[in-house]
């Protein structure tokens, strides 16, 4: 006999005949396995490799010793709250985000997921609860089928292509009307809210702040988001891209998070007293991510090109300094009442995995409320970069801090860690072993 529950699922899943059961990979792409609804409504086990956690982009694979020598199964448990009917899709099909267990039911370590999940635990465990929000940034661009070529933005209704002079317009000339409005109707089709939406620094380049709630969710909801931002602009002929710097010489993309901490009891804000004043755990806090930054920076730049990005510094800070309101700084502190009280991390890039982003972040202000840490001095205006804030400025020193880290394996275990290196260090080898066309270029008339 059937619960409410379960029947309430069966009549979303009406006239369905396939759920795409997926779960975040280490660079936070859907990975999974298709079902048939009849076989997802009756509850069978479904198993995925161990490995395919650890896939690095390329679609390659670490030495199986980082997954298990026998790269035995996991099985994917669909979250209840995040089965949802594909509004863009022209054939009635779904989309199931699962958890990624070890058969014996337990979390695995591997799991982005499973490790958001375990920070929100210790917070828990506090009586606390953190509260965060995503801004993510995204190129729209023509179709590219050549990847040797640049990115073009789409031809707009007067015949010509962005040229970089439209931040902050609202004007529809870039003719993309028709795939944002689709966009939009997807969101509300899935519970996606957004708050606020924008075109950015970059040519073609937007912004989408979705609302504060529950980490987890916001980390379902952004991967949502990517997903149908990518599936709408196939439909439209076109291309969204998430790297952290597509183009060269325009601002790259991020995904700040904002992140505040609340009493589970009562609600309230622990950054702000009684008063409105800053607290001690709101300092505590920040010094928990200035701690954590430099160990966790190929965390949260994940790619050779995340540090394309980090190169210019203005509005993406490549340091672990915090500030009141100066975007300069790599912790920032928007201007806000005290109840909204928040810190801002603004190194990740759009390219980062959000469960992973998330929990980094979250993690390193735990350990800054449990330690008790003290920040530096805050910084404001034009400001030299102490050493000792500076941070990594390219992936493979940032995997090099990352090898060096007993705290990141004292907070995601040994396993995640050195699964991560090892996929993260198998991509770039990759990336060495081609020749750029700026190499070619200037390199070989005078070397």
């Amino acid at each position: 006999m059937t619960t409410n529950g379960q029947r309430s699922l069966a009549e979303r899943l009406t006239g369905i005949d396939e759920i795409d059961c997926i779960t975040p990979d280490l660079n936070g792409v859907p990975r999974g396995k298709v079902m048939t609804a009849e076989g997802f409504l009756e509850g069978r086990r479904l198993q995925m490799a161990r490995g395919v956690l650890l896939q690095c982009i390329m679609g390659g694979y670490p030495p199986a010793r980082f997954y298990g020598s026998d790269d035995g199964d996991l099985a994917l448990v669909a979250d209840p709250g995040q089965i949802h009917r594909l509004p863009w899709s022209d054939e009635p099909r779904a989309l199931a985000i699962c958890d990624a267990n070890e058969l014996s039911g337990e979390s695995s370590g591997l799991s982005t997921r499973g490790q958001l999940k375990a920070v929100i635990a210790r917070y828990v465990a506090l009586g606390l609860a953190p509260v965060v929000a995503t801004e993510l940034e995204f190129f729209v661009f023509a179709a590219n089928s050549d990847p040797t070529q640049p990115f073009q933005p789409p031809v707009g209704l007067d015949g010509r292509r962005e040229d970089g002079h439209s931040a902050f317009s609202i004007s529809s000339n870039n003719g993309l009307r028709p795939f944002f409005s689709e966009v939009y109707r997807c969101m509300e089709a899935l519970g996606l809210p957004r708050d606020t939406f924008m075109h950015e620094m970059g040519v073609s380049q937007f912004e989408i702040n979705l609302l504060h709630g529950d980490p987890l969710l916001l980390a379902d909801q952004t991967l949502l988001f990517k997903h149908l931002l990518k599936e709408v602009a196939l439909k439209h002929g076109m291309s969204v891209v998430c790297m952290a710097k597509p183009l060269a010489k325009t601002p790259g993309s991020s995904m700040h998070i904002h992140q505040s901490v609340v009493q589970i009891d009562s609600g309230r804000n622990v950054f702000s007293d009684a008063n409105g004043q800053p607290t001690p755990t709101f300092y505590h806090f920040i010094g928990g991510q200035q701690a954590c930054m430099a160990d966790f920076t190929a965390l949260f730049a994940p790619n050779v090109n995340s540090y394309q990005r980090l190169c210019h510094p203005y509005a993406s800070p490549n340091n672990a300094c915090w500030s009141e309101d100066n975007r300069a700084a790599g912790l920032r502190i928007p201007a806000s009442a005290p109840v909204a009280r928040r810190v801002e991390n603004r190194l990740p890039g759009a390219d980062t995995n959000p469960y992973l982003a998330i929990a980094a972040s979250l993690a390193a202000g735990l350990y800054g409320i449990e330690q008790q840490l003290q920040p530096a001095a805050a910084i404001q205006g034009e400001f030299e970069v102490p050493e000792h804030l500076s941070l990594p400025c390219t992936l493979h020193a940032a995997l090099e801090r990352l090898k060096r880290s007993t705290l990141a394996r004292e907070l995601f275990g040994v396993e995640f860690i050195e699964g991560y290196i090892a996929s993260k260090t198998l991509e770039l080898t990759s990336f060495f072993d081609e020749i750029t066309p700026w190499e070619r270029r200037v390199l070989a008339a005078q070397a």
